[in-house]
């Protein structure tokens, strides 16, 4: 399937006027290097629901393996490259200027693979005709992002809202298969948000996820005390598990730079 979504007005996402030679060039030169990527972010959102806010920074998806050569493209050409946490991002700066390589959801470790590939969706940004994040794995991008300063459960929703034909149901269950109660989290909240509209999610979906909650309800409570939150939240949990006794399901190293907790 081939998609040719509107030109983006890129003026409406207020970027720096410093930066936005920036991003031309930069999306220039990863069309150039010929190496698969998908743009995502704000800018995806816009190209499915039309909305706009402001955002100082590009989201540049790829293959795990493609993260060290799109670096080493661009370092070729001058410009700094930080991997900022080998387990999911980089970035490629100009001066005070940057666009983030992503190749993994951090906390969840669910990579960009070929499958993100298969379905194409393009739209003009900055004046370049780029390749941007179906609207099933943008919402699994979304997904995890549930922080005091950052929750993206309305990009969710309004993308369901709007491209709720195009969302491979089956494809978001099997990528969500240890983490399915985030994605039952998120379809209630549409259904909440939107009563009227609750039907644009299949009910096999819902059926499915409350047979499994209904089973998990029969087992009996695991022995090991574990705190999922920062799956979810890196830095909010953080007490769960160094004071209240909880096992960790993920680890996030201290930047070093700032020592503080790394957080997405």
């Amino acid at each position: 399937m081939s998609n040719l979504l509107d030109a983006v007005d890129s003026s409406k996402f207020e970027p720096p006027p410093d930066a936005v030679d920036f991003y031309v060039e930069s999306l220039k030169l990863l069309k150039e290097s010929g190496i698969p990527f998908l743009l995502s972010g704000t800018y995806a959102l816009a190209c499915f629901t039309g909305i706009t806010r402001p955002t100082k920074d590009l989201d540049v998806f790829c293959k795990p393996s493609d993260a060290p050569r799109i670096l080493a493209f661009f370092k070729e050409r001058g410009y700094g490259i930080e991997v900022e946490d080998v387990r999911w991002i980089g970035k490629v700066w100009q001066g005070e200027h940057f666009f983030d390589v992503i190749f993994n959801i951090s906390s969840a470790s669910i990579p960009i693979t070929d499958e993100w590939f298969q379905d194409a969706y393009e739209a003009e940004v900055y004046g370049t005709t780029v390749r941007v994040t179906p609207p099933t794995h943008f919402i699994l991008s979304k997904l995890f992002l549930q922080t005091r300063y950052r929750y993206d459960g309305a990009d969710i929703v309004h993308a369901i809202l709007i491209k709720h034909e195009e969302i491979d149901w089956k494809w978001l269950l099997s990528s969500m298969e240890l983490y399915w109660e985030v994605l039952l989290i998120n379809i209630l909240n549409f259904r909440f948000v939107y009563p009227t509209e609750r039907d644009l999610i299949p009910r096999w979906l819902y059926d499915e996820l409350l047979e499994r909650l209904r089973n998990q309800d029969e087992m009996p409570p695991a022995s090991i005390k574990i705190c999922r939150g920062r799956l979810i939240s890196p830095t909010d949990y953080v007490v769960d598990v160094t004071e209240w006794g909880f096992a960790d399901v993920v680890g996030k190293g201290v930047d070093e730079k700032h020592e503080r907790p790394q957080h997405h």
